[in-house]
Formats: structure tokens, C-alpha cells, sequence
């Protein structure tokens, strides 16, 4: 079986070094607001080319925390708009919906699965605060006209950086291309954590002071608390194991992409759609989704071959329980998205023989 993710394999390729690291914190006996975090926020700030790093439990806080400060600076309101790609993960949704905030649902563009700019003019109210990004799959959103187009309408523009650590835009990092970003550090992401995890990143001090308060209860000096805030401090474990990490990310990016290039390649089937990709150093592939219409069979087809795949959503946040109030929308491509897409394994501690091995099975699929 070539597994999705070899979670066990990807872990043991940091061996030693990963043990020393837990083990130093163990041994230190301060797991909480330590050292590893502000080491780790000081060289992922360094690395995405922005001021401020502030580590989070998880990526759904970071991205909550962004728009619960804006409302506590007052720069956004209760039931304020926030543009949002519908083909995003339920979490983005949820975390807008969380803040106090109203998600509005955006197409994706078909040619980068990305939100589609050319749609925003059609869903821009007096009420629209933000447009959220969400760099899915691990491809840089054309962020050009995106900043143009807020710029214009005097709005914010947010990442969602969850699926793209690493990825660049024209020499700039994600991360360092809107307001503030949210990452995630859960295990299967391009930089992962040994459990949960994540960030914030942004440029602007008195965001990054109002949201290193709100994580920690919304406490500030002297232990008042002038926010509502969250308990959602990332880990100082996690946080040594992020930093030791984070000078393989590039390296490990780069054998995605030579991955992605051989799927790219070497699979040549009518009825499957692949990525596109016009600029190589914009994808970190965090995923590799192909689009087909019989995917549930080719799913079948390969778990018979030892291939394990994966769907990443089965149905989009519209159609989903927890959203009742977007059930009324249509979104034709979204939708079709979501029934076709199935993921291939993309790791960098595959192997070339097994990279072979998945390309062939795909293609002998009819």
C-alpha cells in the first residue's frame, strides 16, 4: 500500500534530531509561554518576510483571532461581510461565522480553483469589510488584482495560508501578501506540528498586540482583560518541533513540485483534470487534486492497485448541516468541484518507484 501520507516515514526523517527537541522541553518543565514559541514566531516571521508572528492553538483560532481583533479595534462590525471562496474548507467558513461576522460565498475560478476575481464586483455590499483568500491546495491566489480591487473599495484582504506554507508570489511569501494571515500547523501540512497548531502573521503591531491579548483570555498588562478573548496558546513542544522543521520546508516543497511534475507529465487521461500551473514557485502542493467525473471509481479503482487517495470534501460548505443558512445557494462549479476531486499522494519522502507506481495505476484506469 502507498499510503496518502506516511506520517510514521515523514516523522522519522527528523530523527534524532526531533526527540532531542521534545526532549529538551520535557526536561525544561515550561510547556506553556516559553522560549520555543517566541524562537519559532521570531524565525517564521523572518521566513514569510513579515513583522509579526503570533503562534496560535490551532489554524481555526488564528483565523478567528484576526477577525475578533478587527472588531475590537473597531475597524469591523458585528454582521459586517466578509468574501469568501465557496470552494473553501467548512473551517474558513466557520471561523468568519465564529468572529461575529456574515461569509459570503465566492466562485472559484476554474482554471486555479482559487477565488475568482472577476465575481467580486457582483457580491460587494455596503456592508462588505474583507475579502478572505484561501491559497487552496497549496496555490498562491494572483493576489494583483485581488489587493487592487480591495485597495479600491478601502476593504481588507486575508489570507488563509493553511494549505500553503512556503509558497511564493512574485519574490513575496505567503503570509506577507495581505492585512494578516492564518496558518495551520496541523501534522499534514507542508510544515506540521506533532499535534495542532498554528499563526498569525502580519505587518500591522497594533493587530499583532491586540491579538497576542485576545489568545490568552484577552488579558494585556497588569492582568486586566480588555477583550473577550480565547484560550488558544500554541504549545511550547509544538512550537520546538516548528522551528526544527523549518529549514527542511523548501527543500520538502521542492520535492512536491518534482512530484507534481511528473503527474503533471506522465498522466494523460481525457476524462481527468489536472492543476495548472504557470509559475512552479506559486504551487507547494500540498495536495495534488485531480477532477473526475467517475472519481468514486477511480478511488475504488486505485485503493484495488494499493494506492490509498483521498477526498478532502465531499460536500461543499453550502451544502453542508452546519451552514443551513447558505443551503439556498447554488454554486454549480463549487458543487462539481467538491463531487470530483480526489487527491493523489504528494509527500516529499515518497519515492521515485512509488510516485511510478501511482502514475501507472492512474493511467491504466478506463
Amino acid at each position: 500500500m502507498i499510503r496518502f501520507l506516511d506520517a510514521e516515514r515523514l516523522t522519522a526523517s527528523y530523527e534524532p534530531e526531533l526527540s532531542v527537541a521534545v526532549s529538551r522541553v520535557v526536561a525544561s518543565g515550561k510547556y506553556i509561554a516559553g522560549e520555543e514559541v517566541k524562537q519559532f514566531e521570531h524565525a517564521f516571521a523572518a521566513y514569510c518576510g513579515t513583522s509579526y508572528c503570533i503562534g496560535t492553538a490551532n489554524g481555526f483560532d488564528a483565523l478567528t483571532l484576526i477577525f475578533m481583533a478587527y472588531r475590537a479595534l473597531e475597524i469591523v462590525r458585528e454582521g459586517d461581510e466578509v468574501i469568501v471562496a465557496a470552494n473553501a474548507h467548512i473551517s474558513t467558513v466557520l471561523a468568519v461565522w465564529r468572529a461575529g461576522l456574515v461569509p459570503v460565498l465566492c466562485e472559484p475560478s476554474p482554471q486555479t480553483y482559487n477565488l475568482d476575481v472577476d465575481r467580486l464586483d457582483s457580491l460587494f455590499t455596503s456592508r462588505t469589510c474583507a475579502v478572505l483568500v484561501s491559497h487552496r491546495f497549496g496555490r498562491c491566489m494572483d493576489m494583483e488584482p485581488v489587493i487592487s480591487w480591495v485597495t479600491a473599495h478601502r476593504l481588507l484582504v486575508i489570507e488563509d495560508a493553511g494549505e500553503a506554507q512556503g509558497a511564493l508570489y512574485r519574490g513575496k511569501r505567503v503570509g506577507s501578501l495581505g492585512d494578516a494571515a492564518a496558518f495551520s500547523f496541523l501534522p499534514d501540512r507542508n510544515l506540521g506540528a506533532l499535534g495542532n497548531g498554528g499563526a498569525v502573521t502580519t505587518a500591522d503591531e497594533l493587530l499583532a498586540v491586540t491579538i497576542r491579548a485576545m489568545l490568552n483570555y484577552g488579558v494585556s498588562a497588569c492582568n486586566l482583560h480588555p477583550y473577550k478573548g480565547l484560550d488558544s496558546r500554541l504549545e511550547e513542544i509544538q512550537a520546538a518541533v516548528l522551528k526544527l522543521k523549518l529549514p527542511r520546508l523548501d527543500p520538502d516543497n521542492e520535492r512536491r513540485r518534482q512530484i507534481a511534475r511528473r503527474y503533471i507529465q506522465e498522466i494523460d487521461l481525457p476524462f481527468i483534470t489536472l492543476p495548472q500551473v504557470p509559475e512552479w514557485e506559486q504551487h507547494v502542493f500540498h495536495l495534488f487534486p485531480v477532477f473526475c467525473p467517475r472519481r468514486d471509481m477511480l478511488q475504488a479503482f486505485l485503493r484495488e492497485k494499493g494506492i490509498e487517495t483521498a477526498v478532502q470534501d465531499p460536500e461543499p460548505p453550502h451544502r453542508q448541516g452546519a451552514l443551513k443558512e447558505l443551503s439556498g445557494l447554488r454554486l454549480p462549479l463549487t458543487e462539481q468541484l467538491h463531487r470530483e476531486e480526489l487527491s493523489l499522494p504528494v509527500s516529499p519522502v515518497m519515492t521515485d518507484e512509488e510516485v511510478s507506481a501511482v502514475i501507472e495505476a492512474v493511467v491504466s484506469f478506463e
